[in-house]
């Protein structure tokens, strides 16, 4: 294996559920969102009707408070239009949890005879399965073996100070179990998720966008041409062989067939598969700014997704694809001037629709387009309003 090969292998073992299948992803975040409401509804009843330790109401208060704050953390981050789920928000949430499972064990100290009243245990597993889609299987093996030692700490030194009939390790075991347990099916979930992805993006390369595109281009091209033949050609030829002599009007008419020929022939040569997706769905090759042809230089995977986006906007009833705009430039040539040390090898896209709907329309219509989007260029700008969608986002030139 060459050393592209390898690091393109672990840059695809590093991808999460949510960066292969983002719409898989999207389609998952109210589970997230459930988990995360109901645990922070189950420690606050809990805390005020079930416990048979008095203990301290502030610190109850605050486990409940810190369990809220890491739900929050995650409904936030798995937004697909924040996407993809970073990891400081994952370090964040396993945090939050570990002094959420401190606080309620400091709030409850005492001689806690009742395990059901122990929810902590429970939600530091549930909040890795929350993060499953999002987090690569490594990270998730990481956070839920020390959330687990955490709760095996938290709850042997309980037992340790006030032991009971179980041994203290039992006990430390039975309270981390619950997260090694979840979290083992996690990491088993995002790897083999992670594993078929990748299986199927190689067998898919076999037959590449940029070849599916080149064919397109090329039948564009035969048919272009099969055009001129059929509409100009054809018919001075049947015209020359009618007469007896060839006069100068049919040499400038001639060499005006061939100038258009040629015009035809040059243009080909330098249309981009954006120009061709483009004129395929509707719209105009003249509406692409992209002097440079620089959007050839995006790779597979992203050529794939503005292709598929722009594939539904342009078909899309309440777009004029007329009045599509598109421009492509260096990052450096058209950031404003206090953003000029952008790498000149960054290349930025803004592409303008007129679309006949409300944002709210806008939104129902293109949401899972603009998630899929965000994934695949994490700069991603979205700017709707009323009759108008405008994006804008960067890559490197691959």
């Amino acid at each position: 294996m060459s050393r592209v090969d390898a690091v393109r292998a672990a840059v695809r073992s590093a991808r999460t559920a949510q960066q292969w299948d983002p719409l898989g992803a999207m389609g998952s975040r109210p589970l997230a969102v459930l988990l995360g409401a109901a645990g922070v509804l189950w420690a606050l009843l809990v805390s005020v009707f079930d416990r048979d330790v008095v203990g301290s109401p502030t610190l109850s208060a605050l486990t409940v408070l810190l369990l809220a704050a890491s739900a929050a953390v995650v409904v936030t981050a798995s937004s697909p239009f924040r996407a993809p789920f970073p990891r400081w928000a994952y370090v964040l949430h396993v945090v939050l949890l570990g002094a959420a499972t401190i606080a309620g064990v400091a709030a409850q100290w005492g001689p806690d005879r009742n395990a059901l009243n122990d929810f902590m245990s429970l939600l530091t597993a549930t909040g890795i399965v929350m993060v499953a889609p999002y987090r690569p299987w490594r990270d998730l093996a990481v956070g839920g073996i020390v959330l687990a030692a955490v709760d095996a700490t938290a709850w042997g030194l309980a037992a340790a100070e006030f032991p009971h009939q179980v041994p203290t390790s039992v006990a430390a075991f039975l309270a981390a179990a619950p997260t090694l347990v979840l979290t083992g099916a996690s990491v088993v979930f995002a790897w083999t998720f992670g594993g078929l992805a990748s299986r199927v993006q190689i067998r898919a390369g076999s037959y590449s966008v940029a070849r599916a595109e080149r064919d397109g281009i090329a039948a564009s091209v035969q048919q272009d041409r099969s055009v001129i033949l059929a509409r100009d050609v054809a018919p001075f030829l049947t015209e020359l062989r009618m007469r007896e002599e060839i006069t100068d009007a049919d040499r400038a008419r001639a060499r005006a067939i061939a100038d258009g020929i040629r015009r035809a022939m040059v243009a080909d040569a330098d249309r981009t598969w954006f120009e061709y997706a483009v004129t395929v769905d509707g719209g105009s090759a003249e509406s692409v700014d992209d002097p440079d042809g620089l959007i050839a230089t995006l790779d597979t995977d992203q050529r794939t997704v503005v292709r598929t986006f722009l594939r539904a906007a342009l078909g899309s009833a309440t777009v004029d694809p007329a009045r599509l705009r598109a421009v492509v430039r260096r990052a450096s040539e058209i950031r404003p001037a206090e953003e000029a040390g952008v790498p000149r090898d960054r290349v930025e896209v803004r592409l303008e629709l007129a679309v006949d709907d409300s944002d709210v329309g806008i939104h129902r219509t293109f949401d899972p387009y603009f998630a899929v989007l965000r994934v695949t260029f994490p700069d991603l700008d979205v700017a709707v309003r009323p009759s108008s969608l405008a994006l804008r986002f960067s890559y490197d030139q691959h």
